[in-house]
């Protein structure tokens, strides 16, 4: 009886080297601050949830489990969970979302590195190919399951495109973070875009970023949904000397995206979400009312 128990044991730790196990991480502490938003994600410091990410791949190489490390995208798991009718605030879920990156994102193989390195290597372009996850983060014309996005009409998509200049207008010159946050009929949709203007006004865009960003917020226009959105910008100045940047939040109501008051954005930020306790501002962050944004006129 030993002797077949140790026989099945060897067998077990054979098999499972044998299988291939895929990690995917969030590589900026804006992505993993965008997860937090769920309550089965039980992580609140990045440094430490970094800490596991690298305990973990430890653990796997020490039991002669072949490794690779993916970028877990935020906007992309959102989008995903949209389409396949799953349920967002589940670990089920990412782990789903994790195997769909491993077999059409981008991947790296882990071999001793450390997590500083392995963020670098999935941050860096890839030559020939397509950023990671990036086939997951369509447009909501092009999806492929009847969805609230797939429904929405071309004025809703007008709208969300009149509204993106009208705020890119108003923001004027500087490195800007766009965040867009909308409760969909179906599940929570969420989009993360940066855009760089210039002072001559020219705009450095993602294409495929930028039509996933104004489609999730037509789906909010579309449907009336609760949401919002909020940007950090780093305004384009010269010399020295930090500059602070600068917390803006709208909302979305009655079609359109309703400033927020520079009282509100600060208390959103400086609230805690579940107790409700205050926290501290952040350093080096200026916390200012939303811009008031015209709406382009239609006939």
């Amino acid at each position: 009886m030993t002797h077949s128990r140790s026989r099945r044991r060897r067998a077990h730790r054979l098999l499972q080297s044998e299988t291939p196990s895929t990690v995917a991480v969030l590589t900026t502490e804006r992505e993993f601050a965008a997860m937090r938003r769920y309550r089965t994600f039980v992580f609140d410091d990045y440094p430490a949830y970094l800490r596991h990410v690298q305990r973990l791949l430890r653990s796997l190489d020490a039991r002669g489990v072949h490794a690779r490390v993916a970028a877990f995208d935020p906007a992309g798991y959102a989008l995903f969970c949209h389409r396949g009718g799953l349920e967002p605030d589940a670990s089920p879920s990412r782990t789903r979302y994790t195997a769909e990156v491993a077999g059409s994102g981008r991947t790296v193989p882990y071999r001793g590195q450390s997590c500083g390195e392995l963020l670098s290597s999935l941050r860096a372009p890839e030559r020939g190919g397509r950023p990671p996850d990036r086939g997951l983060r369509r447009g909501a014309r092009t999806t492929d399951t009847p969805s609230a996005t797939s429904v929405v009409p071309d004025r809703a998509f007008r709208a969300a495109t009149d509204a993106f200049d009208a705020l890119l207008t108003a923001l004027g010159p500087g490195r800007h973070h766009l965040v867009c946050s909308v409760d969909a009929p179906e599940s929570p949709l969420l989009a993360v875009l940066e855009v760089r203007t210039t002072r001559e006004g020219r705009r450095e865009l993602d294409g495929p970023d930028t039509t996933f960003f104004c489609a999730v917020l037509a789906v909010g226009l579309a449907h009336e949904a609760s949401g919002g959105l909020v940007t950090r910008t780093a305004p384009s100045v010269s010399g020295r000397g930090r500059v602070p940047e600068t917390v803006r939040g709208w909302c979305l109501q009655g079609g359109w995206l309703a400033p927020l008051a520079e009282a509100e954005v600060f208390s959103a930020y400086c609230t805690h979400a579940e107790t409700g306790e205050p926290l501290p501002p952040e350093p080096g962050v200026r916390y200012g009312a939303g811009i008031p944004l015209p709406r382009a006129p239609r006939a």
